[in-house]
């Protein structure tokens, strides 16, 4: 018999991340402060939990996708937090919140006999509507191989880093640090060639094939800045929260990171702009205003 999965933050990435879990089949319960993003789900089946305990009494496995260390601690261990519920048998979270607070969480869960296991996810909206997240777990090896059926309906790739509390928070940090730096410093190239006179189309589909190629030239460029919707889904206070967690990570291990600092100033700038709850494509529009020009698609 299958476990039920509780989901519990239904926003950008939770919901469709949710969505998945319901297409392969996992009877699934749900929980978010706005009813509004548990309709969806509620409209396909799914079952509402009123509050994070309920949901821990009516699922064998709870999902977590929220947005701070806060509001994570208020859901696991406040009134009513999930802490209090009698079934729930594996927590996963899917946030990003450094190791430190992993650690601590998983000290908390285990006196009352939950199992942790961090699964941090990157690939954006796009792809956890599409199931092609990147999902690095780590924690109890026998927790994983239960829940692995539930990565592998939102994930492409699944990589299970050990069993060491707070090794997935490292490698998602390292992967975030590295897409902050792939955001800035490509608006700054493509900013470069647009005021030099290139289209930043052609820019972008030489930069694909070539050994520049990111992220930011794959998907956020192409479909976000260049025709100006800046809606990628995620939130420059998120970045700029979990490039703060990159740094400290860095600094916990005595690795000096010069480059990562750098992007992190940049961001620094967008928020003190009051832009942090502008999408992470805005980043782009930072560089423009500095160099006097739009990364915008052409008459091409």
């Amino acid at each position: 018999m299958s476990d039920t999965i509780g989901y519990l933050g239904l926003g950008n990435m939770g919901q469709p991340m949710a969505g998945r879990l319901l297409d392969a089949g996992h009877p699934l319960i749900v929980r978010d402060v706005n009813p509004a993003a548990m309709a969806p789900l509620l409209d396909r089946q799914a079952r509402a939990a009123t509050t994070p305990r309920e949901l821990a009494d009516a699922a064998d496995v709870v999902i977590a996708s929220l947005p701070t260390n806060g509001a994570i601690r208020e859901a696991l261990l406040g009134a009513d937090g999930l802490v209090e519920g009698g079934r729930m048998a594996v927590y996963v979270n899917a946030g990003t919140t450094g190791t430190p607070f992993a650690i601590e969480m998983t000290e908390r869960l285990a006196e009352k006999g939950v199992a942790t296991l961090e699964a941090p996810i990157s690939g954006g909206p796009s792809g956890a509507r599409d199931g092609t997240l990147s999902v690095m777990v780590s924690g109890p090896r026998d927790a994983y191989e239960r829940v692995r059926p539930c990565f592998e309906a939102f994930g492409r790739r699944i990589v299970y880093c050990g069993d060491k509390p707070g090794q997935a928070q490292v490698l998602k940090l390292a992967n975030n640090i590295l897409n902050a730096v792939s955001v800035v410093a490509t608006a700054e190239a493509l900013a470069m060639g647009v005021k030099a006179g290139l289209d930043p189309a052609i820019m972008v589909e030489a930069i694909e094939a070539g050994s520049g190629r990111n992220a930011a030239i794959d998907e956020i460029v192409p479909r976000h800045v260049m025709t100006r919707t800046f809606d990628y889904g995620a939130a420059l206070a998120t970045l700029a929260k979990d490039v703060d967690l990159a740094l400290a990570e860095g600094d916990a291990q005595g690795v000096p990171l010069l480059v990562g600092e750098q992007a992190r100033q940049i961001v620094k700038i967008a928020m003190h702009k009051g832009w942090g709850e502008r999408d992470v494509s805005e980043l782009s529009r930072l560089i423009e205003e500095w160099a006097g020009v739009e990364i915008k698609a052409g008459d091409r």
